[in-house]
Formats: structure tokens, sequence, C-alpha cells
């Protein structure tokens, strides 16, 4: 089913996540151990990261070599495991970073043999690596880009002309920022962006992590006073050490509230409490206003989205 569909079809609220496949080489045991214990939410739908390529250098005889490889290449297997085996809508993301449009059509023809409905169409950060455009291969530049090329593949139009081909039926996520891209001169601005990617096809939003709900209302109205209609869902993250007080602020360009850094850094050991209990009235406030549905950026560990859900009356 499609996310829209799960979002417009929904009698009570609903609670979704996204997590990253594990990294290359890595052990899938405690990812499936994962995706279990978040499956008895019974959530409508799971994210999965997708992430460019990147340089590193190993050392060999002749000295440092200089090798590209895919960090976490697990995405497409992620996705057919959640949506086949569990009977959860898998949503995996699709960037324009580090991928050409070729093989960015390639992926997503996989993804439509596995019956996947939904993708999150995003720029991505900045790659290290990026792909030759030899032989008259091209490249998404923006998300918008990126969206138009999915929904003409919705369309029945293909890179290659593939004879015959059926049309595809993605439904199309987008990215949103409440406290604006880093990019974006102001919210305006970067909403205008946003528009830009519902025009092109995107059918729901899917915001960056805030701790202020007064961002994400303050988005929402921005984005409906330049008639962007569609649902756009929050996304949260639980703060569980001290450390992410300035690791988070640096990685994700977005602020925590003054408030929640002075509780933390008066009790460092109890972090995780702390952030928990923020995180239940910040998803409390956003679902009793109206927010269409509350989305977790789980990563690796389900036990403070646990511990929230416990608390949450939803």
């Amino acid at each position: 089913m499609k996310v829209t569909e799960h979002l417009a079809n929904a009698t009570e609220p609903l609670v979704s996540f996204e997590i990253i496949p594990p990294k290359r080489g890595g052990d899938l045991t405690s990812l499936l151990s994962l995706i279990e214990d978040l499956a008895e939410h019974r959530p409508p739908f799971i994210d999965i990261t997708s992430h460019a390529a990147e340089i590193v250098y190993v050392d060999t005889p002749a000295g440092p070599r200089r090798r590209v490889m895919r960090k976490r290449p697990g995405t497409l297997g992620i996705c057919a495991l959640i949506q086949n085996k569990l009977n959860i809508d898998a949503v995996p993301h699709v960037l324009c970073e580090g991928f050409t449009r070729e093989e960015t059509e390639n992926f997503l023809i996989e993804l439509n043999y596995l019956g996947i409905d939904n993708v999150l169409a995003i720029r991505g950060d900045s790659a290290e690596h990026r792909t030759s455009l030899d032989g008259g291969r091209t490249r998404n530049e923006y998300a918008s880009d990126l969206i138009g090329q999915i929904t003409a593949m919705n369309e029945g139009r293909f890179l290659d002309g593939l004879a015959d081909a059926s049309p595809t039926e993605f439904c199309v996520g987008a990215a949103g920022y409440p406290e604006k891209h880093v990019e974006a001169p102001t919210l305006g601005a970067d909403v205008e962006r946003v528009k830009q990617k519902v025009e092109a096809g995107a059918e729901y939003i899917v915001t960056q992590m805030f701790f202020d709900n007064r961002h994400y209302f303050a988005f929402v109205k921005e984005c409906r006073d330049q008639g962007i209609d569609v649902p756009i869902i929050p996304g949260l993250r639980i703060l569980t050490s001290p450390r992410q007080l300035t690791s988070i602020p640096r990685a994700f360009y977005c602020e925590i509230p003054a408030e929640l850094v002075h509780e933390i850094e008066s009790s460092p050991n109890h972090a995780g409490d702390i952030g928990v209990a923020w995180a239940v009235e910040q998803a409390q406030e956003l679902l009793e206003s109206g927010a269409p549905s509350a989305h977790f950026f789980v990563m690796t560990s389900s036990r403070a989205v646990n511990a929230v859900l416990a608390k949450l009356d939803v």
C-alpha cells in the first residue's frame, strides 16, 4: 500500500520508523532483530536509508591504494525482507548524489519487481565520489530532478526507451527542512524548493529531525501559504547521550532547545530518560495538533523508541 493511502485510511495516529543498513561486511543479525522488534508496533511503513559510494584507502604491498565502495550496500535486500516477510511497506531512499540516472532507473526497476510501492527521493549528502558520466550517462542534480525521473517512469517513459515497458506506480516522498536547508537563504526560499518537488510529483513530505515543535508548525504554515497541500510528516530523533548535544546540530544543522540542553547537561547520567521524556511530549503535541503521523529516526537501536511508545498515548 502507498504511504499516502496509509495516511488517508488511518483511524488512529500512525507511527513509522527509519533504519540504516549495516556497514559493508557487517552482520545482518542485529538489524533483523531490530526490524522484528519494530514490527511489534505495527508500523504502516519503514524507511531504509541508502548511501552513495565513498573513497577509502587500503594498505597494499605497493603502498596505499584508492578504492571506491558502497559503505552500506544492503538497502534493496532489506526492503525485500521487510516487504515480503513482515508485510510492512518498505520505503527505500533514492539518491541523486553518487548515482547516475541510469543506475537510478535500474534500482527503481528492481524495486518495482519486488512489488515496492514507495520511495523517498532525496538529493543526499555531497558524495566524495561522483560516478563517471562517460558514455552519455546523466545525473540528477536536485531532488526535484530525481522526482521528475520517477514520475516519468510512472508514466511509462524510461531513459533507454524500453519497448513494451509497463509504467511503474511509485508513491514518491520528499524531504522538508523545518529549520530550512543549510544552503537556503530563508525558510520561504526553502519552501519554494519543496513546492518544486511537489510540482514534480512528490505526494508527501517527511521532515528533517527537529526538537522544537514551533519549527514544524511554522514550516507547515509556510508550506500551506505557498499552496503545498500534501501531507507533511514530522521526523523525530530521541536524544540518548550528552555528546549528541553537539554531534546532532553539527551533522544535521538543527537546533536543540536550551531547556533540553540544560536538563541533559545537569544530569548527564540520565540523558536517555530525559531524551525519552522530551520525545514523548513532542510527539504527543504533534499528533494532537493534527500531524498525519510521527516518524522516528531509529538508526540501529529500538530501546529509546520502545520507551517512547510505551508512554505515548496513541
